[in-house]
């Protein structure tokens, strides 16, 4: 993403807002660390989230400075919506917190309430501790869910490329389904629908994909491996597509052959659970009912003692190593759902003992009245040969 991939009124709207919220949570100021809410606001789309980066937000109108590694100067410059830049480091190396410690005295942080993101892959332990130390009692909160709360809610531009990346993933699961034969190796299918990724206009996912073929497919979160196809066996993928970081993830279930009735049986299942879930998805509903109407389905089967992932999650322009955001479909929850919201609904459950699991993946946006499905691919197991 850059400055160039939204009209100027949108940028200058979101700080807007961001701005009012600062304020009406009683803040001077807000320390910008996570990725996606910087590029939110600015627009950045570099590697700076693998090391120290803060967008200082003040709740009043001012220019909106970005501090990062020098490395990156002539991308910050060219592609972002920033107004000023403080960079550090870059041809040598250079202590952040050292150089943030100057930067947060000319804005005058230490004299004022300040709240700042903690977003946890992305600010290392040693910074975070660094950051309490340099502001001491000016740091008043954890302001984490202020900007996270209002990116939540998708912009019709934003949409439109969620929509974009949901057909690239559907193209994904099209030719890793056509790449499927005895014989083939997880690793080769996982390269047929990387190839029908980055070929139709998706960039790099955030995530990498989950691919896991007959005993294999127990596992939750398995990467692709050199393991063959054999007949007989089942096979379970997550394919992730991002239009312009915007992620829209796909799973789906395919057999090489005749499924069992045990796979049919508990597909049906999972089928079940996820419609549960998608009927409680609407505008204003809480994000737990749609977690527990799924996990009844599951319950009901006998199969809840095998539930080992969350029902579902929020859709963020993410960066690696997640594309999850609020709200969040699981047991404690207080997310309540907003039109706009763009949610994953993945209901599963893995079976160790029998080698096998069963996973189905859609995304859905939010709407005043339900939802929007957002996938274009049949639901069904898939059977090949």
């Amino acid at each position: 993403m850059s400055k160039h991939d939204f009209a100027p009124a949108e940028f200058a709207d979101r700080l807007q807002r961001l701005r009012a919220s600062i304020g009406a949570a009683g803040l001077d100021w807000l320390l910008v660390l996570h990725p996606v809410s910087i590029r939110w606001l600015i627009g950045q789309d570099t590697k700076s989230y693998t090391v120290f980066q803060c967008l200082p937000v003040s709740a009043k109108p001012g220019k909106l400075t970005i501090f990062t590694r020098g490395t990156e100067r002539a991308e910050f410059m060219a592609d972002t919506m920033a107004e000023a830049f403080r960079f550090y480091g870059g041809a040598e190396p250079e202590d952040p917190m050292q150089a943030f410690a100057r930067f947060a005295d000319d804005l005058g942080l230490r004299n004022a309430r300040v709240g700042m993101e903690v977003p946890g892959s992305y600010l290392q332990p040693s910074h975070y501790v660094a950051l309490k130390a340099m502001l001491g009692d000016a740091l008043v909160q954890d302001s984490s869910s202020l900007c996270t709360t209002l990116r939540a809610v998708k912009s019709p531009a934003e949409l439109d490329y969620v929509r974009r990346a949901a057909e690239i993933s559907a193209l994904a699961l099209q030719a890793l389904i056509g790449a499927v034969a005895e014989g083939r190796s997880e690793l080769e299918l996982a390269a047929a629908a990387y190839h029908a990724l980055l070929s139709n206009g998706s960039g790099l996912p955030a995530s990498t994909m989950n691919l896991m073929t007959g005993e294999r497919s127990a596992f939750a979160l398995g990467s692709p491996t050199e393991r063959k196809m054999q007949r007989g066996d089942t096979g379970l993928v997550e394919i992730g597509a991002a239009r312009r970081r915007y992620t829209s993830t796909l799973g789906r279930q395919w057999t090489l052959g005749p499924a069992s009735k045990r796979l049919r049986d508990i597909h049906a299942v999972i089928l079940e659970a996820s419609d549960a879930c998608l009927a409680e998805m609407r505008a204003g509903a809480r994000a737990i009912a749609a977690h527990e109407a799924s996990t009844r389905v599951i319950a009901r089967a006998g199969l809840d003692q095998y539930r080992a992932h969350t029902t579902g999650y929020g859709m963020a322009p993410g960066f690696p190593p997640s594309w999850g955001e609020s709200p969040n479909l699981f047991g404690g929850s207080n997310d309540v759902l907003r039109a706009g919201m763009v949610v994953s609904v993945e209901p599963a459950v893995f079976l160790p003992e029998e080698g096998l699991g069963v996973r189905l993946i859609d995304n859905v946006i939010v709407t005043d009245t339900g939802f929007e499905l957002l996938s274009c691919t049949p639901r069904d197991l898939i059977q090949v040969g």
